[in-house]
């Protein structure tokens, strides 16, 4: 058995902006496995400036993996507990060396192409007018939730653009979901909470900076709006860690995405620990992953069978995405059967 990995480089179809900044590029990582004439693909999607494993040392480990891959998928896994991001590619890796067909991990009704999975429309921060076009644009395509940044333009433009959705269409005919990515200070989160919260929001991702554990879990238990935990998870490894950080703050969601907290098992852990903690339900999102990880996600998720609607519909902002038969389409995302992998690094 040999491995081996190759550094690609994604590019956004127009610069997408986050509280953090605005993005142009996107690294990742493919380790490939080759045992006798079978390949297996994984992919390694670090994002810069969040992941925690974004460390110097990224490349030494994936290499350290190469050389060390006969060690085998359980004892790789728990060899990098600090590098999520890689867990999930050699998960990724190994059960794609195991399958019939190198992208079928998790084969269901959904890679038959006779099952799809719910996801959000994503709308990206920008101007006023970029962001009212993008709202358009998914209501348009069928979205029936929305999920919108915010943080980014003035908070009075941001419930305006929302109050405008609103007016339209009512919280039966439209969910919205709001991502601050730790926008707010924890002296007026409760205040700008309260003000969401008269829009008829599903909830709000993230609203103070991760790392403040009792100002997160007096928002949790006071806020009139549903709080769901992202980066919050990021970095916390152990099972003891996960359960006191659910104990201590309980929140009302959990957000998984899957590259950044230890791929399919840390995520089944999490699943596992919000279920023993009443109230606490969960969704999972992309990572800005190319279609390789995307499709990996989408597999797992949809045998999971949560019926809320997934973060996953992330596989059109890149122009030079790996090919595959995944399509968003009237608000969810497919697997169209008839469509084919094209896995060209050359792009």
């Amino acid at each position: 058995m040999k491995a081996s990995f190759t550094k690609y480089t994604l590019q956004f179809k127009q610069a997408s902006g986050t509280s953090r900044g605005i993005l142009h590029t996107k690294e990742t990582y493919f380790l490939t496995i080759t045992k006798n004439s079978k390949k297996g693909i994984g992919e390694c999607a670090l994002f810069k400036g969040l992941s925690i494993d974004d460390k110097p040392d990224y490349q030494e480990k994936l290499q350290w993996v190469c050389d060390h891959i006969y060690y085998g998928k359980e004892k790789l896994y728990e060899a990098l507990q600090a590098y999520p991001s890689i867990q999930f590619g050699v998960e990724q890796a190994f059960l794609s060396l195991e399958s019939n067909d190198m992208f079928t991990l998790f084969p269901s009704v959904f890679t038959k192409g006779k099952a799809a999975i719910p996801i959000n429309g994503l709308i990206w921060m920008g101007d006023k007018a970029f962001m009212q076009q993008q709202i358009k644009e998914k209501i348009k395509q069928g979205f029936t939730t929305l999920k919108m940044k915010i943080g980014a333009i003035d908070f009075e433009s941001e419930i305006a653009l929302l109050q405008s959705i609103r007016n339209q269409f009512s919280s039966k005919d439209i969910t919205l979901r709001v991502d601050a990515n730790g926008a707010f200070s924890h002296t007026n989160a409760l205040e700008k909470l309260e003000r969401l919260a008269k829009l008829s929001m599903h909830s709000i991702e993230q609203p103070i900076k991760a790392g403040q554990p009792e100002a997160m879990a007096k928002l949790c238990a006071q806020t009139p709006l549903p709080i769901a935990l992202d980066e919050e998870l990021i970095g916390v490894f152990t099972s003891e860690e996960k359960k006191r950080l659910l104990q201590t703050i309980q929140p009302q969601f959990i957000i998984l995405k899957p590259s950044l907290i230890g791929g399919f098992k840390g995520s089944n852990e999490w699943i596992k620990l919000a279920k023993q903690q009443q109230q606490i339900d969960w969704w999972i999102t992309s990572a800005l992953e190319s279609n390789v990880g995307l499709n990996a996600i989408a597999q797992y998720t949809f045998t999971l069978q949560n019926p809320l609607p997934q973060g996953l519909g992330t596989g059109s902002l890149f122009t030079n995405n790996i090919i595959a038969p995944l399509q968003v389409k009237n608000g969810t995302l497919q697997y169209h059967t008839t469509s084919h992998w094209d896995f060209n690094l050359e792009k």
